[in-house]
């Protein structure tokens, strides 16, 4: 099968595509046909070995995607061949043709979604859920700030926010950026590059109850001013360090919580797939596809996905 590997840490442009073996499977595994592959920034930290994440060598990027189940190991059940899945945190990598995957991180595509779609699901709309339910517990009712909104959680974390009967306001750092959100649905677009974006919002009277971050180095201090009391911010994205003055917190009643998907217990991951599913079905959600690459262009994918003014999700395409 063909592959996108790398042989030790390094740059995207160490990247190459390879021939390689199709991978096997053990009693309580899923090989999957994989349809397109999802491109997400912890892919690249993962293969650069920095924030703290390490890899095996040789590694082939990739823990989202989307695919056709061709094997089941003897103990697996529930899932089927010939069934279009997604998953995330697969054991083999997903920029490749075929995929192993663990039945705890792979459930059933909805039949009105592609797999470039699909390949979309996995880390960007369990991260928006769990940041909003899982981790600030958010309600109908709630006034929340999707900061930095036009990226793959981003939006993910818009449309289930609206879906959830809640006031949402969402950033942007460009144009077409503030478009695509207006056509998401959200009534209230502010543009995070211009100086003082959040003053309207810093009074205990006008501030959030909850504020998703994508980029907490650069905004968190001005976050912490634009929180309603009992208010909380939840830091998804992080790329540096930031000073607080922690009596904004205290002023607040407020909390900063982080999240991070490599914490969460497959009993939870079950639940957020079982409750994301009919949504999808239903077109309520509905993953935003920016690009889609060939197998090759996964070096570009890479670069791509770490730059400013993200408008979805990238995306290999792997089967046409």
């Amino acid at each position: 099968m063909k592959a996108m590997q790398i042989m030790n840490y390094g740059t995207a442009n160490d990247l190459s595509l390879v021939e390689t073996a199709v991978p096997t499977i053990n009693e309580d595994q899923i090989l999957v046909k994989v349809g397109a592959a999802g491109v997400n920034p912890v892919d690249t930290y993962i293969r650069s070995g920095t924030n703290n994440y390490t890899a095996n060598f040789p590694h082939t990027p990739g823990l989202d995607g989307a695919g056709t189940i061709v094997e089941l190991g003897k103990n697996v059940v529930g899932l089927e061949v010939g069934q279009r899945v997604y998953f995330s945190r697969n054991l083999t990598g997903s920029s490749a043709e075929y995929a192993v995957c663990a039945t705890t991180h792979t459930f059933p595509l909805a039949d009105c979604l592609s797999f470039e779609e699909g390949a979309g699901i996995g880390i960007p709309y369990t991260t928006a859920h769990r940041a909003l339910f899982g981790r600030a517990n958010a309600q109908a009712g709630d006034k929340v700030l999707i900061h930095g909104a036009t990226g793959a959680v981003g939006l993910a974390a818009v449309q289930l926010a609206l879906a959830s009967g809640m006031e949402v306001v969402a950033s942007s750092g460009t144009s077409e950026g503030a478009e695509l959100l207006r056509q998401q649905g959200v009534g209230d677009v502010i543009m995070h590059n211009e100086e003082g974006h959040l003053a309207p919002y810093q009074s205990l009277e006008a501030g959030f109850d909850i504020v998703i971050e994508m980029l907490a180095n650069h905004n968190l201090n001005q976050d912490l001013k634009a929180l309603a009391v009992g208010g909380c911010v939840a830091v998804v994205g992080n790329r540096g360090t930031v000073e607080i003055n922690p009596r904004d917190l205290m002023a607040r009643d407020a909390s900063v919580i982080g999240v991070a998907l490599a914490q969460i217990k497959p009993a939870e991951l079950a639940l957020i797939a079982k409750s994301l599913r009919p949504l999808f079905e239903k077109g309520v959600l509905k993953p935003v596809v920016r690009r889609a690459y060939a197998l090759e262009e996964l070096p570009q994918a890479h670069e791509d996905v770490l730059k400013s003014g993200a408008l979805g999700n990238l995306v290999i395409s792997i089967e046409n």
